[in-house]
């Protein structure tokens, strides 16, 4: 049997139903993950279960970005998204990443951390002393709490003190429980440990216990994935060389290490891409950014969580690293159809391979972004998709909405009340 490839040339020009067709046979999807993927995703009565107060469901496009390459293996990468051009940006950014070897990642151990805040002490000095005289009883304690994840090889794994003199309410001792959620995201996992050994806590310091939960500031929990692209690659149509737009992304970049209202626009790009993935595979998506934004200000600015550079052969380099707290166990990720059809598709065994593909994707998001950027304009292909969108705002339908985007486009025109205008040229 030949060897399956994220290579899906032409794979845009199928119909909806080819392409589900074309990732089933990629996937091995069956006919009920395929009606899934073809509108009969999360029914209204299940929503009913999973929140409170439902009234409906609210759906956003699901596509799949071709041509990753990650640690060798091809993996097609679902991505949930209302945006245009994420799509088409990110294949192509992987597209040319693959030109040099694709993306290689790795992950540390799926650490998270729990904090307990403790209040009212008789003296701050001896409360740091008792816990951590008393680590291993509290990381025991911890463990009791979740024998599920310990029988998996997680469990606690440290327990850290952060004293606090002076606090807008006083002296407070906050204690850190490190925690291996293996495939979980583990945030209940997490809050329920630390609501365990809160009691402890307290009985060990003398003071009062207030807080008690998890942080998403998991920087123990860190992904990275990088890349190089050869320089030819990069070459545009116009004529100029792949060498100079290595050079002005090099450039882009730099703009974004020092400047955080730059930052602040580069980061939510690469996050266009992981929040895509963790939405289409059940993952909490706002965790994952706060994590990633806390992450970026960790040297008290700012900044940005990539690196490009021309490297001494003159090819692009890249390289990101953030906290991606992402499961395929537990939550949504297994309650919401599509999420678990897009895990299926994904073929990923751990939460760790999750969150190395997520990170590359991030990393190829921002390419595709910054070369945009630094070399046509980032209007030049937006647009272009925008256009559909425009399109179906001014009412048009099915064979209509790209004849309509076609003309807004040859018009330079891409507004609603224009394409209005055409709309009735075209029916009268």
């Amino acid at each position: 049997m030949a060897e399956k490839s994220s290579r899906l040339p032409g794979f845009y020009k199928l119909s909806l139903e080819e392409r589900v067709a074309t990732v089933a046979g990629w996937a091995g999807l069956d006919e009920a993950d395929q009606a899934v993927l073809l509108g009969q995703g999360l029914p209204a009565a299940q929503a009913g279960y999973m929140i409170e107060n439902a009234i409906g469901t609210f759906a956003l496009p699901l596509g799949v970005a071709a041509n990753f390459l990650v640690n060798g293996r091809d993996v097609l990468v679902p991505m949930a998204v209302e945006e245009p051009s994420v799509l088409a940006a990110v294949s192509h950014a992987a597209k040319l990443a693959r030109a040099g070897g694709g993306f290689q990642a790795e992950t540390t151990e799926p650490i998270m951390i729990g904090q307990v805040q403790v209040l009212d002490m008789p003296d701050l000095v001896t409360a740091v002393q008792a816990v951590q005289a008393n680590k291993q009883r509290l990381m025991d304690a911890a463990d009791e709490s979740s024998h599920n994840i310990v029988r998996r090889g997680g469990g606690a794994r440290d327990v850290e003190v952060c004293p606090f003199p002076e606090s807008p309410v006083g002296p407070m001792l906050v204690v850190h429980l490190l925690y291996d959620t293996r495939d979980a995201m583990g945030a209940n996992a997490i809050n329920t440990a630390v609501e365990a050994i809160a009691p402890l806590i307290a009985g060990l310091t003398g003071g009062r216990v207030n807080l008690r939960i998890l942080s998403n500031l998991c920087d123990r929990r860190l992904a990275t994935a990088r890349c190089t692209v050869p320089a030819e690659e990069l070459s545009l149509p116009d004529g100029t060389p792949g060498a100079s737009v290595a050079r002005l992304i090099e450039e882009a970049n730099a703009l974004a290490v020092v400047d955080p209202y730059r930052a602040a626009t580069h980061n939510k790009g690469i996050m266009n891409g992981v929040d895509a993935v963790c939405i289409a595979t059940g993952n909490d998506w706002r965790a994952v950014e706060a994590g990633a934004h806390a992450y970026a200000a960790r040297n008290g600015a700012y900044s940005s969580l990539t690196d490009w550079h021309v490297d001494e052969n003159g090819d692009l380099f890249g390289e990101i690293t953030l906290p991606l707290a992402v499961g395929v166990v537990g939550g949504a990720t297994k309650v919401h159809p599509t999420a678990r059809v897009a895990l299926k598709i994904l073929g990923l065994a751990t939460a760790e391979e999750l969150a190395q593909v997520t990170a590359a994707v991030g990393l190829a998001q921002n390419l595709a972004a910054i070369k945009a950027l630094a070399t046509t304009g980032i209007q030049h292909g937006h647009m272009r998709l925008h256009a559909r969108q425009v399109a179906l705002a001014a009412g048009a339908r099915d064979g209509q909405v790209e004849q309509i985007a076609g003309l807004l486009v040859a018009e330079k025109n891409i507004r609603v009340e224009r394409a209005r205008e055409l709309l009735h040229q075209t029916s009268a």
